[in-house]
């Protein structure tokens, strides 16, 4: 038998109130994940010899379109709870009560970190390696908004890092109580939002350590990010059972896993191939000393 302390705790309020506000954990998560990677993104463009502060003028546009990208592929691969029976379409708009998927949001937030690239004269290569560490930090800490909500858990266990899962009120944001005020349990099940966060950042860990020891290529920090999330994301979608549309008995993003990730083994290929590992390679209308400057530096780093 388990004892009762063998267990990860989880809240039983996802929803704060200041005053007639409400503060939503799972919004304050995603924020705060979007603040850490705006500050990593503006530090790794200033190694690269770009202003810092540009990264803001990028974001204006990666950072709402990556938003409804996240939404918009929720609502595409599980349509039932805003269109099946029962559906709420206006739900579809109320993003602060989770399902903000992933793959979509990279997706459009590439897109608009593209076009906030043209605009800023930033190479997009170069913005989406300084970024991919700061995103997928992000990635880990937005996790953690699921926790708040109680959702995304995996299979049930007896591990003695089981997490403890209630009945939830999604419309209210927290647990469901009985009659005598107690909040309902509903079971105990893997943590998958903390393997996710802890793999996540392993991964960033893993890209900055490459880069440092030596200074990837053109795309490469960027596609090596592409194509070792899914490998991770693979693994918590298999310990999953709460319900989810299917292709040939797999979840729908088990499939995209593994899209994703022969088109990040594809796209490093190509990137190692035309950006071979060494000095950074110049900037648009940079200053050669400042180029100098910085390639010194990184061959100093990397001794």
């Amino acid at each position: 038998m388990l004892t009762e302390g063998s267990y990860f705790p989880s809240p039983t309020v996802g929803v704060f109130w200041l005053g007639p506000f409400p503060i939503r954990m799972y919004a304050v998560c995603i924020l705060a994940g979007i603040v850490l990677a705006v500050w990593v993104t503006g530090r790794r463009l200033g190694d690269r010899g770009y202003r810092r502060d540009v990264v803001y003028e990028v974001a204006w546009w990666a950072v709402p379109f990556g938003i409804i990208g996240g939404r918009i592929y929720n609502v595409i691969t599980s349509p039932q709870p805003y269109f099946g029976k029962n559906g709420n379409p206006w739900d579809a708009l109320a993003i602060w009560h989770g399902g903000l998927g992933i793959w979509g949001a990279i997706a459009l937030g590439a897109l608009g970190g593209y076009i906030g690239c043209r605009r800023s004269g930033v190479r997009f290569l170069d913005f989406a390696d300084a970024a991919a560490p700061g995103v997928i930090m992000a990635q880990a800490l937005g996790r953690w908004g699921n926790y708040f909500n109680n959702e995304l858990h995996g299979r049930t266990t007896s591990l003695p890092w089981r997490l403890k899962i209630y009945e939830w009120d999604t419309s209210a944001g927290h647990a469901v109580k009985d009659a005598a005020g107690h909040p309902v349990v509903a079971g105990y099940f893997q943590p998958t939002f903390l393997y996710e966060s802890l793999f996540c950042l392993v991964i960033a860990l893993i890209i900055v350590l490459l880069d440092r020891r030596y200074q990837l290529g053109r795309g490469k920090s960027f596609w090596l990010y592409v194509m070792l999330y899914p490998v991770g994301r693979i693994w918590m979608e298999w310990m999953r059972d709460d319900p989810a549309n299917r292709i040939l008995g797999q979840r729908v993003n088990v499939w995209v896993c593994i899209v994703v990730f022969i088109g990040g083994l594809i796209g490093l290929i190509i990137c190692s191939r035309r950006h071979p590992n060494g000095p950074r390679e110049p900037i648009p209308d940079s200053d050669p000393t400042v180029d100098a400057e910085l390639a010194a530096k990184a061959d100093a780093d990397s001794e």
